[in-house]
């Protein structure tokens, strides 16, 4: 069960045999990859689509209008209560949040008939193409490209953290892009209220921001290295930053440490945007107080070809935890929160809001 295991507490439910899973009445039973489907009968003609550590996605046909749409299964989500919140924030999130570049979520279901049974979880999205981290592997980017993903990333995370929410796993595969060259950020499983103090080892470790991994630090290899890593792109930090690593021993190491100098990005980047490689280097700052924020990024110049200030949206209100889910310590609490929320989304005008796009009269880019 890993990390999560030895998390004080968090509790496990005893499963034994997975529970059985019942077709109710207007539901249909698909085997799909080794996985059992149980959905509404106007969901058909599945087809897998990707795998990851909480869920198994597909796609399938929506009947009454003939779009593919995506199903996100999760996988038993009552495993723990870490695995149970991690369900309801990616719920909750998607039902709040509403963003040209943040998923839509546009369905979401469950074959058990009460809250005290709910074992089985799935919802809907839009069909979003591919992900940034697989068109990566197969083409090369054009600088009038890139400069229109960055733009619309930044412009969802603008939205996203007037919300009051850091997302906290943003990575190439996070990030949807359609062939029209559009953006969702995917996957709020991991993401939470901002806090001062973020832990460390939850976010794909890779993609970990350096002041969570060097306030949660605890001398291990892997911290080791990619504190080396980070170090030996940005330099050592100043000692005006030292103060602010709460982890001792991160302060320590870079302490006794030869100093590293910061590199140069013309010369790490020679064949690059010169435009790009100056919003890079605004970007790439261990100290996130004198790091460019979202806002300010949105402006540079390298965006201004895609920047239009007046159509960047930003939340109405912050999403906030409310009572019951800091009282929420048990499975069971957790499966009523979920239940609640499953069932909160059903009687919302966004459930199956989603239409076909009509083209437009500018002809979209093409990626």
């Amino acid at each position: 069960m890993g990390d999560s295991a030895n998390v004080p507490g968090v509790f496990f439910a005893d499963f034994g045999p997975a529970p059985p899973e019942i077709t109710p009445e207007g539901y249909h039973e698909v085997e799909l990859n080794k996985t059992k489907w149980i959905l509404p009968q106007w969901y058909n003609n599945l087809r897998p689509l990707g795998e990851g550590a909480y869920g198994v996605v597909c796609t399938a046909e929506y009947e009454p209008t003939g779009d593919r749409v995506a199903i996100k299964k999760f996988f038993r989500p009552f495993q723990s209560t870490i695995h149970a919140k991690r369900t309801y924030r990616e719920l909750k999130l998607l039902r709040t949040l509403q963003h040209d570049n943040v998923l839509e979520m546009i369905d979401v279901f469950t074959p058990d008939p009460e809250a005290s049974s709910l074992n089985n979880v799935y919802f809907v999205s839009i069909l979003t193409g591919s992900d940034l981290q697989n068109i990566l592997k197969i083409q090369t980017l054009t600088d009038e490209q890139i400069q229109l993903l960055i733009y619309q990333v930044l412009r969802g995370l603008k939205y996203i953290h007037s919300a009051g929410i850091i997302h906290r796993d943003l990575k190439p595969s996070n990030i949807a892009v359609n062939e029209r060259c559009e953006v969702k950020i995917l996957d709020f499983g991991l993401a939470r209220a901002q806090d001062t103090e973020m832990t460390g080892y939850v976010a794909t470790r890779w993609y970990r921001a350096p002041e969570i991994m060097l306030n949660w630090m605890h001398y291990t290899q892997t911290d080791i290295d990619q504190l080396q890593r980070i170090m030996s792109v940005v330099g050592t930090p100043k000692e005006d930053f030292w103060s602010k690593i709460q982890s001792e021993e991160a302060r320590n190491y870079i302490k006794n440490r030869p100093p590293i100098a910061r590199q140069n990005f013309a010369a790490l980047f020679p064949t690059a945007n010169p435009v790009a490689v100056e919003l890079l280097e605004m970007m790439l700052v261990l100290d996130p107080d004198r790091r460019i924020s979202v806002s300010s990024a949105l402006r540079h110049d390298y965006l201004k070809e895609y920047s239009v200030p007046t159509d960047e949206p930003v939340a109405t209100e912050a999403v906030t935890t409310d009572r019951a889910e800091e009282q929420a310590t048990t499975i069971d609490d957790w499966r009523e929160l979920i239940w609640n929320e499953v069932r909160l989304f059903q009687t919302s005008a966004r459930r199956l809001s989603f239409v076909s796009c009509t083209d437009n009269d500018e002809e979209p880019m093409k990626i």
